[in-house]
């Protein structure tokens, strides 16, 4: 399987990475809009061939900068593939040297916020639905989504099972789990009031973060499956710095990929 996974910063692609156990890994490459996506590959369990691939980005903050560079890494294919055609014509189309390949899954991953009556510190939020939860228009009557408004969506569904499959492998290896809606936001909740308005309108969230409906809205464009993995770092309500635990969030979320691995050795 070839996967790529987004995250918004460096820490957490760092990370990811570390949970990657057995995976050789590569330079850094450039791509457009100065991105750098490294490489991790392995051979399949019990074979040479075929080789898992995956490929780490980190895209930036917020909903916007993870679209563009998902979109940016989903396109690269074509326009290496382009100029290495030109430079060889004779070449035959996906044979060219060095191009990055298709995937066949896209992973929102970091750390983010936790309702804490479903995902205190420490869990792992696998999202069995990626929300953009600020996307629409306040009324009179309150808050409505833009799909409610008549454009476009405010939902991205990850493929059926998968979330579950991630949720066994999390259980196996004993990491705290959560299987619920990952609510993405341009601003981060500070208040209990904003909480408590985020719950009211999605019961079942477990989590809220920044960048998964972005990069879900560049892998749909290409129409490629997409999950989302959150590690708890904060509880969402009123702006607590001393409550953080970032780098135990961070050290979830190794441990989670180091456990997710079996996952992407599934066929495409």
């Amino acid at each position: 399987m070839r996967v790529l996974v987004v995250t918004a910063v460096a820490a957490e692609a760092g990370s990811v990475a570390a949970g990657l156990v057995g995976f050789a890994d590569g330079s850094p490459r450039a791509l457009p809009g100065g991105y750098a996506l490294t490489r991790y590959a392995r051979p399949a369990s019990g074979a040479q061939t075929p080789v898992v691939l995956v490929d780490v980005l980190a895209a930036g903050v917020g909903p916007a900068a993870a679209a563009a560079a998902t979109a940016t890494v989903l396109t690269a294919p074509a326009h290496e593939q382009a100029r290495a055609l030109t430079a060889a014509p004779s070449q035959a189309p996906g044979d060219a040297p060095g191009t990055l390949p298709p995937y066949d899954l896209v992973v929102s991953a970091g750390i983010g916020g936790g309702f804490p009556s479903r995902a205190p510190l420490g869990t792992v939020v696998v999202a069995d639905e990626i929300i953009a939860a600020d996307l629409g228009a306040e009324t009179p009557d309150g808050y409505l989504p833009v799909d409610r408004l008549g454009f476009g969506r405010t939902t991205h569904l990850p493929p059926p099972g998968l979330p579950g499959r991630a949720a066994k492998l999390l259980e196996a290896g004993g990491l705290p789990h959560l299987v619920a809606p990952v609510l993405t936001v341009s601003t981060v909740t500070g208040t209990a009031r904003r909480a408590e308005e985020l719950i009211a309108r999605h019961p079942r969230a477990g989590a809220e973060a920044m960048e998964g409906f972005g990069v879900a809205e560049a892998a749909a464009a290409h129409a490629l499956p997409v999950l989302e993995i959150r590690a708890v770092s904060n509880p969402v309500g009123p702006r607590d710095r001393d409550a953080w635990r970032i780098k135990e969030a961070l050290d979830s979320l190794r441990h989670a990929f180091q456990l997710l691995t079996p996952l992407f050795e599934e066929s495409p």
